[in-house]
């Protein structure tokens, strides 16, 4: 079992009633976070922030769920959302493959129907152009904040900001890949075009046979697991509760607003609740009649020991779909999309992929000490976009879910836009793309 982080509350996994830690939880507080990944611990930190008591509950651990085994980019050279034109059809050829990089895993599931017919609607370039910009902005935002954050008392988590490098194998990618990047130099992302040689010469790594990369030098990386656990013990000094293995169960109501939510740790009576509860977002509201529509995105991703001198600039493999992050003494490859539902189930071809990526970029990556080997649930919502918007169901509860693979990147910032949803302040962004309402 993991060490919790010195300084939030947890009950021992295993004790039973006897031995289990006591403690004095505030049962009506100002705001209940449901969720306790790097968004739902980046809003109870934003809040503590403004002098507002969070109690925020988690059914796993504090960072223990899709935040964990993140890739650990904080990259805005990265904007375009999942349903991207191209992609569906893309992902249907791709469906037959289980070693490809986004199977769908055929089931007799009408959600998930309702969410392919929903992602193909979304999937084109008018909706693109409108989300780019968006997700960009998030993520120039959430990476202000982790250089920020990033400099307190005791957020040592390997955050970095030497840049990261797209990848490309064919020569029509790298093209393609400069056109895109002039378009984003105006926003504040310079690059510099690396053909073969210079891309070598900056990854001496890195095998031949690719065309070349794009280094965008303002991109960072962090370790997530040590970000999120640490920003919780900040959140914690500051008057934020934390609740592990702290289950939401069901709802009381009344004239259009939630008076209690029941957990397994019993009764709270909260006078704002957020939901930041991932991928388990849909089960959890399910009482409440709320249309989420998410679906569970299975990733993977393979940690080892990295080799002193072994690559140090992450890099993002375009063709393989996959990320190669050094941070610290580790490297980790991070890859893949399968949506097989809430399937916990470790694909062992799809494993082997994902090892095999890194094995095609990198000389000596086979013989790499293996660590770890995860699995997480990625919140996608059918359009690529999360949901950040208080509903016209419930007057007292936001949500903050559906971020997909751009969680760690733009979780901090997603806490910060709750935490003024919740003061009735101005979020300093436009909200509708994200508005509940356009799944309603």
């Amino acid at each position: 079992m993991r060490a919790p982080p010195v300084g939030y509350i947890s009950a021992h996994e295993d004790a039973g009633p006897e031995t289990s830690e006591v403690m004095v939880v505030e049962r009506e507080p100002e705001v209940l976070v449901v969720g306790a990944g790097v968004v739902g611990v980046a809003t109870a930190y934003a809040l503590a922030e403004r002098g507002q008591r969070a109690v925020a509950i988690d059914a796993g651990a504090v960072g223990e769920g899709c935040s964990y085994g993140n890739a650990g980019l904080i990259a805005p050279s990265s904007s375009m959302p999942l349903a991207a034109p191209g992609v569906l059809s893309q992902g249907l050829r791709w469906m037959l493959d289980k070693d490809s990089p986004f199977y769908i895993k055929p089931r007799p599931d009408p959600a998930l129907v309702s969410w392919l017919l929903r992602f193909r609607a979304a999937a084109n370039e008018q909706q693109a152009h409108a989300a780019v910009p968006l997700l960009r902005s998030l993520k120039l935002a959430g990476r202000k904040l982790y250089d920020r954050w990033t400099q307190l008392d005791g957020m040592d988590c390997d955050y970095a900001r030497e840049g990261v490098i797209h990848v490309y194998c064919s020569r029509a990618g790298l093209a393609e890949a400069e056109v895109m990047a002039r378009r984003f130099q105006t926003d504040g992302l310079p690059f510099e075009v690396l053909d073969a040689d210079a891309l070598k010469a900056r990854v001496p790594n890195l095998r031949g046979g690719v065309a070349g990369g794009v280094l965008f030098a303002g991109d960072g990386r962090v370790n997530p697991a040590k970000f999120v656990t640490r920003l919780a013990g900040l959140a914690e000094a500051a008057g934020a509760t934390f609740l592990e293995r702290t289950e939401a169960i069901g709802f009381t109501t009344s004239r259009g607003r939630i008076t209690a939510v029941e957990t397994t740790k019993g009764e709270f009576r909260p006078a704002q609740v957020v939901l930041a509860a991932g991928a388990w977002s849909p089960g959890v509201v399910r009482d409440l009649r709320l249309n989420l529509p998410i679906q569970a995105a299975k990733g993977y991703s393979l940690t080892f020991h990295r080799p002193e001198g072994y690559l140090d600039i992450p890099l993002l493999l375009a063709e393989a779909h996959a990320a190669i992050n050094p941070i610290g003494p580790l490297v980790r490859v991070a890859g893949t999309l399968e949506l097989a539902g809430m399937d916990f189930s470790i694909n062992r071809r799809r494993v082997a992929a994902v090892r095999r990526a890194g094995g095609q970029y990198l000389e000596g990556f086979e013989e790499l000490d293996l660590i770890e080997t995860w699995r997480g649930m990625r919140p996608c919502t059918p359009d690529g976009l999360p949901i950040i918007s208080r509903t016209p169901n419930w007057e007292n509860l936001v949500i903050a879910t559906g971020h997909a693979m751009i969680g760690m990147a733009v979780g901090p910032v997603t806490g910060e836009i709750v935490a003024d949803l919740i003061r009735g302040e101005e979020p300093g962004f436009d909200l509708e793309l994200m508005r509940y309402e356009r799944f309603a």
